[in-house]
């Protein structure tokens, strides 16, 4: 799915080969900002240890809970089939969506009307004609409005409903602003609104329904401080905190309402939920971002835990910096240090930009380190030795 990190580019470039050396040898895996539970899903898949997660956002907590919570595959029919004719009679009780095959400024804007008048809808009313299709936004408020009652089945199923909406919103990277049909970027536009999300549904069922913890773990929304009260001596927790100064709901509050299914006013080009409803974080804010992160490794330290931190190697807009995060690392833990290339979102570019000029790419080239912070109450291997 979008997303403004690097950890599945992470996860084959030095990242996946420490977890598997370490993540064995401890007695859980706290990871407290899960985002979008790549790193979870990766160490509850392959290790015998119990996974908790941690975000301030539900849409994570959900695609993190639809593996972590079970230890068993699920059978996909009839739960698959049921759930699709649902949603078709659902959906067919709308009549005359707009048609957006022919993508002008009119069409778009009559389609952005029609949806807005589709008050029960959340996703249609909220984001039709903006970062989807009407066509895409019914699918998906169908879908959502039709899921398995059963709560394994809800949780997946919810999940791939997330998924097929990163996948098909029109945007650069994440959930920000939503592409234009201007000149340049109706191209880009026009392409996104004819991915399918239900084939996208369906396929992430189908391979969430296949997927489990090997330990029954939990997933939470929670302040990335307050889960570090819950670590223990012997726990390995990986972190991974923002690098924006911009707090990170404002890239996800698309996601965040197919998630809980609730959206009331929103605001400005990027069709924003008021920033009093929008979860914040210290980490996020150049002001406290350094405070908050050297509270947080205090805090694992003084609990008798090893780490992995992850974080671009240069100077982030919220304060921090690779030199500034090792600094801090170094007053509580033996550290070891380790940069590998990797992938960061531009925040805000436009996917193609070599096309269509002036526009950033959506993702840049970058360098990142990967720390593995060694509690001092005990000593431990290097782990970033060797070939990764």
């Amino acid at each position: 799915m979008k997303y403004m990190g690097s950890k599945r580019w992470m996860l084959g470039n030095g990242l996946g080969h420490l977890l598997d050396s370490t993540a064995p040898q401890s007695g859980r895996f706290l990871d407290l900002f899960s985002g979008s539970a790549a790193v979870a899903a990766f160490v509850a898949t392959r290790h015998n240890v119990c996974v908790y997660s941690a975000d301030l956002q539900t849409y994570s907590k959900v695609l993190s809970a639809a593996i972590l919570e079970r230890t068993e595959p699920l059978a996909v029919d009839p739960t698959w089939s049921e759930w699709k004719e649902s949603a078709i009679v659902m959906r067919q009780s709308i009549r005359r969506i707009p048609d957006t095959s022919k993508l002008t400024q009119q069409t778009v804007h009559d389609a952005r009307a029609w949806c807005s008048r589709r008050r029960k809808w959340i996703v249609t009313r909220a984001y039709g004609g903006h970062y989807f299709s009407p066509e895409q936004s019914t699918w998906l408020d169908a879908l959502r409005m039709t899921l398995p009652a059963e709560p394994a089945y809800h949780t997946v199923a919810l999940a791939a409903v997330i998924e097929a909406a990163a996948y098909c919103a029109a945007a650069p990277g994440h959930t920000a602003q939503p592409f234009q049909p201007t000149r340049t970027a109706k191209r880009w536009l026009k392409e996104m609104w004819k991915r399918d999300p239900l084939i996208r549904s369906e396929a992430v069922f189908k391979s969430l329904c296949s997927r489990h913890a090997m330990v029954q773990g939990s997933a939470v929304v929670e302040d990335a401080i307050d889960a570090a009260k819950k670590v223990r001596a012997g726990d390995l927790v990986f972190i991974d905190p923002p690098y924006s100064g911009v707090h990170y709901s404002r890239f996800y509050h698309v996601l965040e309402t197919v998630a809980t299914g609730y959206c009331d006013r929103i605001t400005g080009v990027g069709r924003y939920p008021l920033s009093t409803v929008r979860p914040k974080s210290d980490f996020s804010l150049v002001s406290k971002s350094e405070n908050a992160l050297d509270n947080l490794l205090r805090e694992v330290a003084a609990r008798g835990a090893n780490a992995i931190v992850t974080f671009p190697d240069h100077e982030c807009s919220n304060g921090l910096s690779g030199r500034a995060v090792t600094k801090l690392a170094s007053k509580y833990f033996r550290v070891d240090r380790k940069v590998v290339s990797s992938r960061l979102s531009s925040l805000g570019g436009t996917s193609g930009a070599s096309a269509v000029g002036s526009e950033r790419a959506a993702r840049l080239n970058a360098k990142e380190l990967i720390l593995y912070l060694r509690s001092r109450s005990k000593s431990s291997g290097k782990a970033l030795s060797g070939k990764a």
